[in-house]
């Protein structure tokens, strides 16, 4: 009687001893989340990947050991981008990023190979099951950047420097040169169109022609900072855009259009962890904190602060929008009406959007 119960007694301890803490086996501790980013220039101090790479680092700073990320730079749009993103996907990331339009078909392409990897189509329109695609309001942002450049200019003349003459580009170009007529009627826009994102010495080469075309106030669609150092040379103001760009040119900048990728990355960072991640398509700008203009250069007035601040304020809360026809009809630089007074264009008229505004010196080249 006693040995058995010893024995149960023994029996009893070592139970108890295997499914402590102390002794129990250590459990595998989850896998964090693998984020793969793809850049097509390489990382810049400015620009439209230092906005992307800021919001990498967002999703590293909120969620931290949960996920792993990882980005490729300068790649190519087209059988490169192919290549880096089904790289990716083998090497075990789940979510992947791809911030540029070329990329849109690699994107797909790769995402039907791979059906359990979450893509992101940054500026891409084509969803699938396993692909969401994202694009920021740029033109309200240049909206509000003309307003400033049509309060500053001396000559009425502004120059553009633009990238492809792909709806985008050209939602912007038609923005900003609404907003800069909203203030000053006189107003022009001349565009220079280099049908390439990144070629420093091209996009100031193309600064500087606009500038010996009396231009005394610059914006550009390209991903360097080439055009503000080139406003910064001829002591002439320019507008920033992606980012900040004070310290590339700290006397021409006259306000920054920036990008504000963070809380999107990491909102569709956490659908993945929880099991929430649904394809869709999100175009979100001013009113969702994804394009914010600000950064005012030191010649800016205070009052142009203050108006260029309220209209944006008038964005966010609906009271505005760049492409409404208020007082008359709008028209293209061909004088054909494209907006009717009293009538905006929806957002499937503005994402086709296929001319150029009056008050625009250039033609749409394909």
């Amino acid at each position: 009687m006693y040995k058995n119960l010893a024995g149960r007694a023994v029996l009893a301890w070592a139970a108890a001893c295997f499914l402590s803490p102390a002794f129990s086996q250590p459990q595998p501790s989850k896998e964090p989340l693998k984020i793969g980013f793809v850049y097509v220039t390489p990382v810049t101090d400015a620009g439209w990947v230092r906005q992307h790479e800021e919001g990498r680092k967002a999703v590293d700073a909120a969620l931290g050991a949960k996920v792993k990320t990882t980005f490729v730079e300068n790649v190519a749009e087209g059988a490169d981008a192919e290549r880096v993103i089904r790289d990716l996907a083998q090497q075990g990331n789940r979510l992947i990023f791809t911030p540029s339009f070329g990329y849109m078909e690699p994107t797909l392409k790769v995402a039907r190979d791979f059906p359990d990897v979450k893509f992101e189509s940054i500026t891409g329109y084509k969803p699938a099951a396993n692909v969401a695609t994202a694009n920021a309001r740029y033109y309200e942002g240049r909206y509000l950047a003309g307003i400033a450049a049509g309060r500053m200019t001396k000559t009425n003349v502004a120059g553009y420097v633009a990238g492809f003459p792909i709806p985008e580009v050209l939602q912007g170009i038609n923005a900003f040169t609404l907003g800069m007529r909203s203030v000053n009627p006189n107003a022009k826009v001349v565009v220079v169109w280099l049908n390439e994102w990144f070629d420093p010495p091209k996009e100031r080469d193309a600064a500087m022609a606009l500038f010996n075309q009396n231009a005394d106030v610059v914006a550009f669609h390209t991903g360097s900072t080439a055009v503000m150092a080139a406003a910064q040379e001829r002591g002439k103001m320019a507008i920033a855009y992606h980012s900040d760009m004070r310290k590339i040119a700290p006397d021409a900048q006259l306000v920054a259009v920036t990008h504000q990728w963070g809380g999107y990355y990491t909102q569709r960072a956490k659908a993945v962890l929880e099991g929430t991640w649904k394809s869709g398509n999100l175009w979100g700008g001013v009113k969702e904190g994804m394009i914010r203009v600000g950064d005012f250069g030191t010649k800016v007035p205070k009052a142009v602060q203050q108006e260029v601040l309220a209209r944006q304020q008038d964005i966010a809360a609906g009271k505005l929008q760049p492409f409404r026809a208020v007082a008359a009809d709008v028209r293209d630089n061909e004088g054909r009406v494209v907006i009717a007074k009293g009538a905006q264009l929806g957002d499937e008229q503005i994402l086709k959007m296929n001319w150029l505004v009056d008050g625009v010196q250039g033609r749409v080249t394909r």
